[in-house]
């Protein structure tokens, strides 16, 4: 315990190979804290992921969606004898 005191973290080996950590209380407090803050970051970003696909979901709800996506595929490109390709994301 003097060396988790003094260096703040003990690594126990068995036949040379990292086998457990021990650290002190503070560490392991802060360890949680960040693990805690890492899941809450993930899950509003999820749930903005989650909140913009139903946006654009709520588009193909409406009444003349059908309409509009047969009226879109319809007009053929007008490329001008070009090809044009899409940009890489």
């Amino acid at each position: 315990m003097r060396t988790v005191q003094q260096q703040g973290t003990l690594v126990v080996t068995n036949h040379n190979r990292p086998e457990a950590v021990i650290l002190g209380v503070e560490q392991y407090e802060a360890l949680r804290q960040a693990a805690s803050l890492g899941e809450r970051r993930v899950e509003t970003a999820l749930e903005d992921l989650s909140r913009d696909f139903d946006k654009r979901l709520s588009a193909l709800q409406e009444k003349d969606a059908g309409d509009r996506l047969r009226a879109a595929m319809r007009k053929p490109a007008k490329l001008h004898g070009k090809v044009r390709a899409a940009e890489k994301r």
